[in-house]
C-alpha cells in the first residue's frame, strides 16, 4: 500500500486542521508524520482529523484525531466542523454521524455553516478526571508550584470530550502570559490525562471571550470543546444563559446548551488548500491551491 495520503488544509474559525482521507486503508498517520508535517510552516496544525471507514452502517465514518505533537485526542469541534465541510466535496447530505473516542458526534450543515453536537459534559472529579475528589467543580484549588499568580486559582472544571479547565478573567483575555502558563497546567498532576486551560471573560449574558492552551498542540486561535466547556461551566456559575456566543482569536461560534444536556456548537469551516502526504514521513508530496 502506497503510504500516500490525500488531505485537506483547513481551518474552523483559525483553529488548524488537516483533513486525511484515510478510509480504504488499514495504516495510520505516524505520530512521526504529524510532529514532521507540524513543523512546516506550509502544514502546521493543531489537529489532524483521519477520516476512516465507518464500521457500521449507522455512521458515516470514524475519526481519528492526533495533535501536533503526535498524542490523540478524544473530540475536536473545529476539525470536526472541517470534516463535515470536506464531506461536501462528494454529496449533498445535509446530517452526518462520525464515531470518535469520545462517542458518537452528529453534525448538520445549513448554508455555510455547520453545526456539532458536542454531546453530553461532564462534571464528577472522577468523569474528568482528576486525581483529586472535589465535590464541586465548579471551582477548585490549584496550586502550580512556584508561580503565584492571583488568577490562577480556583478554576472551573469539566469533561466534554476531554478534559478541560477554565480560569474566570476580569480583564481582556491576552493580558495574561498563557504561552507560558499553559504548559505548567496542562500538564498539571491534578489532570491524570492532562487538560486543555482556557481563559474566559463575561462579556455578557449572552457573550463570552475566551483563549485556549490546548493540549498537545499549545496556543490555538479556536478550540470548540474547549469554548464549549467555558459556555457550561459558565452557565454553572450563573455567569451566562443556555445560548451564548463565543469569541475566540480566530472570529465567534454560536453555542447552545440545550434542555436535553446536549452541547451545539455552530460555526465555519474554510479550506485552504489539498495534497498528498506521506503517511510515515509527513513528507508532502504536492500542493494545491484552494
Amino acid at each position: 500500500m502506497s503510504a500516500d495520503v490525500s488531505f485537506s488544509k483547513m481551518n474552523g474559525l483559525g483553529n488548524k486542521i488537516i483533513v486525511a482521507d484515510m478510509r480504504g486503508r488499514e495504516d495510520r498517520i505516524s505520530s512521526q508524520a504529524a510532529i514532521t508535517l507540524a513543523a512546516n510552516d506550509k502544514t502546521s496544525f493543531d489537529q489532524i482529523m483521519e477520516v476512516r471507514d465507518a464500521d457500521n452502517v449507522a455512521i458515516d465514518a470514524r475519526l481519528r484525531i492526533i495533535n501536533c505533537d503526535g498524542s490523540e485526542a478524544e473530540a475536536c469541534g473545529n476539525g470536526t466542523r472541517c470534516v463535515v465541510s470536506w464531506f461536501g466535496k462528494e454529496t449533498t447530505k445535509q446530517q452526518f454521524l462520525f464515531k470518535t473516542l469520545a462517542g458518537l458526534l452528529k453534525a448538520s450543515v445549513a448554508g455555510e455553516m455547520v453545526s456539532v453536537d458536542m454531546g453530553t459534559p461532564s462534571f464528577g472529579w472522577q468523569d474528568i478526571p482528576l486525581s483529586e475528589e472535589f465535590s464541586d467543580t465548579t471551582g477548585i484549588e490549584l496550586q502550580i508550584g512556584p508561580i503565584d499568580h492571583p488568577v490562577l486559582h480556583t478554576p472551573s472544571v469539566a469533561n466534554m470530550g476531554n478534559p478541560h479547565c477554565t480560569f474566570w478573567v476580569d480583564d481582556d483575555v491576552n493580558a495574561y502570559d498563557l504561552e507560558r502558563f499553559g504548559p505548567l497546567l496542562e500538564n498539571h498532576p491534578i489532570f491524570p490525562e492532562r487538560a486543555n486551560i482556557t481563559l474566559a471573560r463575561v462579556c455578557a449574558r449572552d457573550h463570552l471571550d475566551v483563549r485556549t492552551w490546548e493540549r498537545g498542540a499549545g496556543l490555538t486561535l479556536a478550540s470548540g470543546s474547549s469554548s464549549c466547556a467555558a459556555m457550561v461551566n459558565g452557565v454553572r456559575k450563573g455567569f451566562i444563559d443556555r445560548k451564548a456566543r463565543i469569541s475566540v482569536p480566530g472570529g465567534e461560534m454560536q453555542i447552545e446548551w440545550q434542555d436535553d444536556n446536549h452541547v451545539i456548537m455552530t460555526g465555519p469551516a474554510e479550506l485552504e488548500f489539498e495534497g498528498l502526504l506521506d503517511a510515515i514521513t509527513g513528507e508532502t508530496k504536492f500542493e494545491i491551491e484552494a
